[in-house]
């Protein structure tokens, strides 16, 4: 069987990024593992879902990406999925660090939704149960950058200011909402136009949701790809002279083609309690004395549709980075189920709207984990 790539934590992963931009900025701290040149300010454009392998097939469709220098392919973490890249690139350490482990995590019995940070399938806001700050309690890179003297913005869109997970994994920042793709480039404008150090994160959504939707590498996404591609130009003719644009992805995506319905086969329901994460990367808790059965029934219905693992020895592995904190050890799964090739796990029942899409990822393959940095500097004037 393939082997899975694993993330390299500590030398060419998103946790390295922020870290590698405060150096640029002049912040003190540890010699970083990227070399960024200095800059008086900073912009991190992340475009969800823009991975090193779906942007080298359709280079054509992202001139000016293509042309820009990539201190990438980096890999992203595990499980590959947004909440967790975003923890990992907002903390500078790796999942099992800040302990955001899966787009659906066990915290203290309760099934979160780490995107929306509700009770998974429900409406219930769980920021005053399952306090942000406390689920992820690593200090992000941006409070670091705030109190070293540097301005800091997070351009995002509107929706989001206050959310779990921006509190999760974003605090430190003054938060300017936005709404379309013309507020976005004229906030990270502005920030990177104001006086002294600045340092801005800005995000991008839809290109991600189109993979999601439409399938990666279709006519839709492809045309996404472009207006993305029309964006970053567009912010880098307009930088100051002395700032320079970083460009990375969350993850790459996958198409799927096979799915397994934990909600309706009752070969893989048993013995688990709770199957958490997504599609792509499942964390099994099971009922006690159940774990052997688990693991053997999984490892054959899903073959090599997926590396099938005990919690155990995903931890020794490496996959979500060592050590792993104390509390992040809870939230991984007796068994973890890293998908391969065209295979999702799916929740038909409690995941309806996910288990439906053509386009997935969280997995351990290349096309999920690699992602580009891409770097700007406007040239110099006069």
């Amino acid at each position: 069987m393939v082997e899975p790539l694993l993330p390299e934590y500590g030398r060419r992963s998103l946790a390295e990024v922020l870290p590698a931009l405060l150096a640029a900025l002049g912040v003190p701290g540890p010699a970083p593992a990227l070399a960024v040149p200095p800059a008086r300010a900073a912009a991190l454009l992340l475009v969800d879902g823009l991975g090193s392998e779906l942007l080298r097939r359709h280079a054509a469709d992202a001139p000016f990406l293509a042309s820009l220098p990539d201190l990438g392919p980096l890999t992203v973490g595990f499980p590959s999925s947004t909440s967790i890249s975003l923890a990992s690139l907002g903390t500078g350490v790796p999942p099992g660090a800040h302990g955001l482990l899966g787009i659906v995590l066990r915290a203290d019995g309760q099934l979160l939704d780490t995107l929306r940070w509700t009770a998974q399938g429900g409406r219930d806001d769980l920021r005053e149960r399952l306090v942000p700050e406390e689920v992820q309690p690593v200090p992000t890179a941006l409070e670091r950058a705030a109190a070293d003297g540097v301005g800091v913005t997070v351009v995002s869109l509107s929706e989001f200011d206050g959310s779990g997970l921006t509190r999760a994994t974003l605090r430190g920042g003054r938060y300017q909402g936005t709404y379309a793709m013309g507020d976005l480039a004229a906030g990270v404008l502005a920030a990177t136009a104001g006086p002294g150090r600045q340092l801005c994160y800005a995000y991008h959504r839809d290109l991600d949701l189109l993979g999601h939707v439409h399938g990666p590498g279709s006519l839709p996404w492809r045309l996404q790809l472009a207006q993305v591609d029309r964006l970053a130009q567009i912010v880098a003719d307009r930088l100051p002279a002395d700032a320079l644009l970083a460009i990375t992805g969350d993850h790459g995506m996958v198409a799927v083609d096979r799915r397994h319905d934990v909600d309706t086969d009752e070969a893989l329901s048993a013995g688990v309690d709770a199957a958490a994460g997504d599609p792509r990367a499942r964390h099994l808790h099971v009922h006690p004395g159940a774990l052997d059965d688990v693991l053997a029934t999984w490892t054959e219905v899903l073959g090599d549709g997926a590396w099938v693992v005990p919690g155990e020895q995903a931890v020794a592995d490496g996959w979500f980075g060592l050590p792993v904190a104390p509390h992040a050890r809870d939230r991984i799964g007796d068994v973890v189920v890293a998908a391969r090739g065209g295979t999702a796990v799916i929740r038909s029942r409690a995941e309806r709207v996910l288990s439906r899409m053509p386009g997935q990822h969280g997995s351990l393959t290349a096309d999920e984990q690699l992602v580009p940095l891409l770097v700007h500097r406007p040239h110099p004037t006069g």
